[in-house]
C-alpha cells in the first residue's frame, strides 16, 4: 500500500470536513486563465487556486474543475494564459465564475504571440502565457503545470483580491500606495 492509498483510507468519505470555510479565510489573488481550443473558440474561468512552482524553468500551477470546457480546452490546445486581474476588475471575475456562454463577447480581448490565450488587457494588470507541462487529476480539479513563456505587465495596478467570499484589495489607503509602487520598481 502506498503513502497516499494508505493517507485516503484513514479518513471515511462520509466524514471527510468540508474546506471551504478554511479556505475562505485564506485570502487570495485573483486570475482568470484563458486559452483557445484547437478549432480557434476561446474559453476561460475565474481561478483562485494559483501558485508559483519554481523560477527555473519558471512554472506556474493552476486548478481547474475537471469537467470544465476550459479544462478540456487548455488540454487541447497545450497553452493557456493566466490574467492577473486588478482592483477594479470584479465585474470580470465574476463574469468568467459565472459560467456565461457569451463570457468573451463582454470583455475586451486579444491574442499576444503564439503560445498562450487571450489576454484580458483591460482587466488585468499581468498576464503570463504558459505552455502545459503536465496534468494531474486530484479529486475534482485538474492540476495543470504550466511552463511561462511570456510575461505582459499591463498596468500598475493593485490586485484584486478575494477571501471570506467577498472580493477586495490589498492597500485601501492612498497613503499606503507607495508601498506597490516602490516595490514594483
Amino acid at each position: 500500500m502506498t503513502y497516499q492509498q494508505e493517507a485516503s483510507t484513514m479518513v471515511p468519505e462520509a466524514d471527510q470536513p468540508d474546506i471551504r470555510p478554511l479556505m475562505a479565510g485564506f485570502p487570495t489573488g485573483v486570475a482568470v486563465v484563458t486559452t483557445l481550443a484547437p478549432d480557434g473558440q476561446p474559453w476561460g474561468m475565474t481561478c483562485t487556486s494559483l501558485c508559483s512552482v519554481a523560477l527555473d524553468p519558471p512554472t506556474l500551477l493552476v486548478c481547474l474543475r475537471q469537467g470544465s470546457p476550459t479544462l478540456e480546452a487548455v488540454k487541447g490546445s497545450g497553452a493557456f494564459a493566466v490574467n492577473i486581474l486588478h482592483s477594479q476588475a470584479r465585474s470580470t471575475a465574476e463574469l468568467f465564475a459565472s459560467g456565461a456562454k457569451d463570457r468573451f463577447e463582454k470583455v475586451l480581448w486579444r491574442t499576444m504571440g503564439p503560445i498562450g490565450g487571450p489576454h484580458l488587457y483591460e482587466a488585468a494588470h499581468t498576464i503570463a502565457d504558459c505552455a502545459v507541462e503536465d496534468v494531474q487529476l486530484v479529486g475534482d480539479h485538474a492540476v495543470v503545470m504550466g511552463r511561462v513563456v511570456a510575461i505582459t505587465q499591463l498596468q500598475l495596478q493593485l490586485p484584486l483580491l478575494y477571501g471570506m467570499r467577498r472580493y477586495g484589495s490589498w492597500i485601501d489607503s492612498a497613503e499606503d500606495s507607495h508601498l506597490y509602487y516602490d516595490f514594483m520598481s
